[in-house]
């Protein structure tokens, strides 16, 4: 009986946890599209087609992303201004691929260096309700990866 009666009290604590974290499915993640595949912030790192770290010293990073202050500046643009997604814009679909952002590098992860000064191997400006600059980044390296994945091995 008393088995029953802390399960019983436990429940709820399990459902508020549930519900303050978003539920039990997870939501839409930033993605962005190509012409030839998807590419997402993965739900589960373990499940993640890359991983990439970030660095603040750029000597260490094998990947430079610039954060400019205008698109035309920019290499890739990602803006959004609603709250809703455009419907079958990011499709999980074989060809989808998803990246994890790691907190520590490991041996051939691509290590990123965001700034807002050059130089440069990638320039973007991010307005985004969905998208922070880390994941934007994480992002454009990883379709970088989808289009080329030995070149992108080998950074």
């Amino acid at each position: 009986m008393l088995r029953f009666k802390i399960l019983a009290s436990a429940v709820p604590l399990v459902a508020a946890a549930l519900f303050a974290r978003g539920g039990l499915l997870p939501g839409p993640h930033p993605c962005i599209a190509s012409a030839s595949a998807s590419v997402e912030i993965a739900d589960m790192p373990w499940r993640a087609d890359l991983h990439v770290a970030f660095t603040d010293d750029p000597a260490e990073a094998s990947v430079r992303v610039q954060v400019t202050e205008s698109a035309e500046a920019a290499d890739f643009a990602l803006v959004d201004d609603s709250d809703v997604a455009e419907a079958g814009a990011c499709d999980a679909d074989p060809a989808t691929h998803a990246v994890a952002i790691s907190d520590t590098a490991s041996r051939g992860v691509p290590i990123i260096y965001l700034s807002h000064d050059g130089p440069a191997d990638y320039r973007i400006y991010v307005r985004s309700r969905t998208f922070s600059q880390r994941e934007a980044a994480a992002l454009v390296v990883g379709a970088n990866f989808a289009r080329h994945p030995l070149k992108a091995a080998s950074l």
